[in-house]
């Protein structure tokens, strides 16, 4: 393990820029197995994944991948006291994005670590 404290900011930064600098993945990845709200997103990324996205990048970040057409947005109804609730879906383009970012990272998993 490490101790030396330069070596523990090292993979504190290394942690942050494959969490919350790829936000977007994650996202995709929770939306492949079905819509979800956005509050609805920011509880499973924290229970499945371990990390805590600030509410607005998340936002910002479903926004993107709006406008980049890898997500949509459905309204959906509600007959109760609530507000109506926007569910957000992975697209086919979105999708491809998704298996394409696999394709890269394994094969950079590969040429880092030497892994066969």
């Amino acid at each position: 393990m490490l101790r030396d404290e330069s070596s523990v900011k090292a993979i504190q930064r290394l942690k942050n820029k494959l969490t919350k600098e790829n936000l977007w993945l994650y996202i995709l990845r929770l939306l492949q197995e079905k819509p979800r709200y956005g509050y609805e997103i920011r509880e499973e990324i924290k229970k499945k994944f371990n990390f805590s996205p600030a509410i607005v990048s998340g936002y910002v970040i479903i926004y993107k991948l709006k406008r980049d057409n890898l997500v949509e947005e459905r309204l959906e109804k509600n007959y109760s006291n609530r507000a109506d609730r926007k569910y957000y879906c992975i697209t086919e383009r979105g999708l491809t994005a998704l298996k394409e970012a696999k394709i890269f990272l394994e094969d950079l998993m590969k040429k880092l670590f030497d892994l066969t």
